[in-house]
């Protein structure tokens, strides 16, 4: 069998030989984590998506957990005349500065605040629908003229939307049933004014804009994406929760379609830098090891090649953990070693492992002796 020697970290929960071997004494037992990482939620929101499972390898800034965010649209087809809002910021906060996140200008420019008072002298001239074309001409020479649709009645008052035409803001216009232009058509007279650009807000914190001022959008266009609750600072870490440190997924506690608050807990990594030894050694051979003490661990994670690794004992509880029953003799109570190494990428956690201590005198000698072996 191929043998080699690899410095590694390697956490195991080990059970004591019941007799010192003269090369030392040995324990079993498998890959731990000395540390986690835990990964909060920067926002809240949705959880659309989990990219990662237990037991993944994952490097620091894979993506573990992505949220679905909120997305604002346009209502109309028009031009964008003012964006406000910026990623990190809030919506409602920039909506009560600004009046909205951004606007919008419609397609139709022109309003009119019409009246019956105007119209032609009998009943069908003077009852208005709404939803029914107009033609809009101007009352003081006729030179300009358009069309438009009535979108409000209230009493003898009513609102057109100018639809098409060039006028000037002010002007009097003379309002007619359809397209046609005589005096028996005419429905009343109102005043141009300009519409107002539509305020567009949301709720929450800004992840992206999708516009720009002077971008001219459809109905439909997305706007902005929001995600409940602020991000820290107003800095926007945006809409995927990462991992924040090389390592193995412990645990993903975050579910498609399940709801998470900024703060929760999404998952749990193993740092790949906190492998290391645990290990249950009877209070009878306690005498026998030491803190600094190197000892060699051996993974024979392949059949074909026994891979061995220099390691020390780096701590000894001194509390002892629950007992559990002795035989022969012993009292049954254990105490916990560990032992910390350097891992490969062949490492891996919950891996068997045999530790084995070494002559603490010359311990490259006796690491070179348990290779032989």
């Amino acid at each position: 069998m191929k043998k080699r020697i690899i410095p590694a970290l390697l956490i195991a929960t080990l059970l004591l030989s019941p007799a010192a071997l003269a090369e030392g004494i040995t324990f079993t037992g498998t890959v731990s984590a000395s540390e986690t990482h835990e990964v909060y939620a920067p926002i809240g929101g949705t959880v659309e998506a989990v990219e990662a499972v237990a037991g993944q390898a994952v490097d620091s800034g894979d993506t573990l957990v992505r949220l679905s965010t909120d997305k604002v649209y346009a209502e109309e087809d028009g031009t964008v005349t003012g964006v406000f809002g910026q990623p990190g910021d809030s919506a409602e906060a920039v909506s009560q500065k600004y009046g909205a996140v951004l606007y919008l200008e419609g397609e139709s420019v022109y309003t009119v605040a019409a009246s019956t008072d105007n119209a032609y002298n009998s009943t069908e001239a003077r009852f208005v629908h709404v939803g029914e074309a107009v033609t809009l001409v101007c009352y003081s020479d006729g030179s300009h003229t358009g069309a438009g649709v009535v979108t409000a009645i209230e009493g003898t008052d009513y609102t057109v939307r100018v639809t098409s035409g060039e006028f000037l803001i002010g002007e009097t216009v003379n309002v007619y049933r359809g397209e046609d232009t005589a005096s028996t058509s005419r429905i009343g007279r109102g005043t141009l004014n300009r519409v107002s650009p539509t305020a567009v807000s949301g709720s929450g914190s800004i992840v992206s804009v999708a516009v720009a001022n002077g971008d001219t959008v459809k109905k439909g266009d997305l706007l902005f994406e929001t995600l409940n609750g602020s991000f820290d600072g107003l800095y926007m870490s945006g809409s995927e929760i990462a991992a924040g440190v090389n390592g193995t997924v412990s645990q993903i506690s975050a579910q498609q379609g399940s709801p998470v608050q900024k703060g929760d807990v999404v998952a749990v990594i193993y740092p790949e830098s906190a492998m290391r030894v645990e290990a249950q050694v009877a209070e009878g051979n306690l005498s026998s090891i030491h803190v600094g003490d190197p000892v060699s661990v051996e993974l024979v994670w392949n059949q074909d090649e026994e891979v061995t690794y220099a390691g020390t004992i780096s701590m000894i509880s001194a509390i002892a953990d629950e007992a559990q029953g002795g035989n022969d003799g012993d009292s049954g109570v254990t105490y916990t070693v560990y032992v910390d190494f350097t891992p490969d990428a062949d490492t891996r956690y919950g891996m068997s492992a045999v530790v084995t201590t070494l002559d603490a005198a010359d311990p490259e000698e006796a690491m070179e002796d348990a290779q032989a072996d």
